[in-house]
């Protein structure tokens, strides 16, 4: 790679080169193999995906390497969104980095049901959003819903440093608070977090024991600590969050949580224990449930 030659004026064909990274791709077992490499090519190039789905992209000599070694990365099986650096989540572009997880189209249910849920009350809300990683919910919901005063929280220091470049980059004025904290447990001293009208989270739900059976883009790229909760089972993490919920929660205040599949049923017995009201599972796009909300009683 490139194996594709450049015209006379030092321009390469983006159709042969996109060709060309696909079938590797393929033969790699990789079945997004078009869309990386045109989104691999798109960002060498400093293009956009259209323009190079289309064959209408300026490929240079200096693009057609760098996308060569985008490709070799990829096909270490290493996640597109590290190697560009950046994933689209609900419309707004978020800088990636391999200290963050990669936000995926099936959260995006979490922000629509929290959204949801502000709507239905009056002036500005506090929100707070447990382990934020890249900021991806929090961002997200604090520009849809510009008078919340958002909370987010990351036990990793290095992941609110990129939640903190989305954030500068995507609000504007928004009351928008970052804390280096282990769910509710501030890790600043004198950090009080209060109560909130809306508690979301999408938690580290991985069972230990299942993580070699994740797919390598996951296994080996992504940060264990957004994948696995060390100190439990898959559920911990689901036990830490209802135990103290009702505590931070104002009186008719909502939980949004991201579940894993096959987890929404033991996840709402967890949340009932606690006693918290749970009143609705939402399903993804595939029909998976993907959340579940719950009430703390007024």
């Amino acid at each position: 790679m490139p194996r594709s030659a450049p015209d006379h004026s030092g321009i390469v064909a983006p159709r042969q080169l996109i060709a060309e990274a696909q079938a590797r791709l393929l033969s790699a077992g990789i079945d997004t193999a078009r869309l990386d490499a045109e989104v691999m090519l798109a960002h060498a190039a400093g293009s956009t995906r259209v323009e190079v789905a289309a064959g209408s992209a300026r490929i240079s000599n200096d693009a057609a390497r760098r996308f060569a070694a985008m490709v070799e990365r990829r096909l270490a099986r290493e996640p597109v969104a590290y190697i560009v650096g950046h994933k689209e989540f609900f419309s707004l572009d978020f800088e990636i980095t391999p200290a963050v997880l990669i936000p995926r189209p099936e959260t995006e249910v979490v922000v629509a049901r929290a959204l949801e849920c502000l709507s239905r009350r009056r002036g500005a809300t506090r929100v707070l959003d447990l382990g934020t990683g890249s900021g991806a919910i929090a961002i997200a919901i604090a520009a849809s819903a510009p008078d919340s005063i958002v909370t987010a929280t990351d036990i990793s220091a290095d992941a609110l440093a990129v939640a903190r470049l989305n954030a500068d980059r995507l609000l504007s004025g928004q009351r928008f608070r970052l804390l280096r904290a282990d769910f509710f447990e501030p890790l600043e001293p004198g950090c009080l977090l209060g109560r909130f009208d809306l508690i979301v989270s999408n938690p580290p739900y991985v069972d230990v024991r299942e993580i070699e059976k994740l797919d390598p883009e996951v296994r080996n790229f992504e940060p264990r600590v957004a994948l696995v909760n060390n100190s439990g089972g898959a559920l911990e993490s689901y036990r830490r969050i209802a135990h103290a919920a009702p505590r931070h929660l104002e009186s008719g205040g909502e939980i949004v949580v991201e579940v894993g599949a096959e987890q929404a049923a033991q996840i709402a017995g967890i949340f009932a224990d606690s006693g918290l009201r749970v009143t609705d599972v939402i399903k993804d796009l595939t029909g998976i449930p993907r959340a579940l909300v719950a009430a703390r009683p007024d």
